[in-house]
């Protein structure tokens, strides 16, 4: 497993499980063109790029390219990188028929390829020896009153909105967002600003 500093964002959630096997790294999915209606998941993704870049790794046909420059021109170019997966014919395993231009998707290919079209990309490769933040945990979440009391679901809402994340959210996607994000003391900040707005 390689460790990347950037999140990397891709088509659908079969190239999300071939990415997880490979990297150590936050990958998202557009769901297809689903992003093209989506602007929560695309605020998410522009929150995070901005926090620690964004590889966009969409397939080589058609499809991939509209994806991709969509995303380009919503998130402004110093924070994505691109990474490119060569023309190779075929169809993956799970497919009965190879896609409308006959070739493989970034769910179909191999490790070495993924990994050369990421460094070709610029991707920031982390040999482990950085010693990691502590992250935010579930029991920061309930100690700032985000979780487990009378008021945490609205303090949830208000923290989403001030940080212009979706509000249809989980406490846990809430948390794995915050953690891309933000270090415990910056959250802490946050969660005190907020109180001062709302008295």
């Amino acid at each position: 497993m390689v460790k990347i500093r950037e999140a990397i964002v891709v088509e659908g959630r079969y190239d999300q499980n071939t990415l997880r096997q490979i990297v150590d790294a936050p990958v998202f999915e557009t769901r297809g063109f689903g992003i093209f209606k989506d602007k929560e998941q695309m605020a998410l993704l522009r929150a995070v790029a901005e926090r620690r870049g964004l590889i966009v790794l969409t397939d080589s046909d058609g499809a991939g390219f509209v994806i991709r420059n969509h995303i380009k021109s919503a998130i402004p170019g110093k924070f994505l990188k691109h990474a490119y997966i060569p023309d190779i014919p075929g169809k993956e395993k799970r497919k009965a028929s190879p896609g409308k231009e006959g070739k493989l998707g970034v769910e179909g290919m191999t490790k070495d390829v993924i990994l050369s079209a990421l460094k070709a990309s610029g991707a920031t490769f982390e040999d482990g020896t950085e010693l990691a933040p502590r992250g935010i945990t579930k029991q920061d979440f309930f100690e700032l009153g985000l979780s487990g009391g009378a008021d945490s679901s609205r303090k949830r809402l208000a923290l989403q909105k001030k940080l212009k994340l979706p509000e249809h959210m989980s406490a846990n996607a809430l948390l794995q967002a915050l953690n891309l994000l933000y270090s415990l003391e910056e959250l802490s900040d946050l969660m005190k600003a907020l109180e001062r707005e709302n008295g």
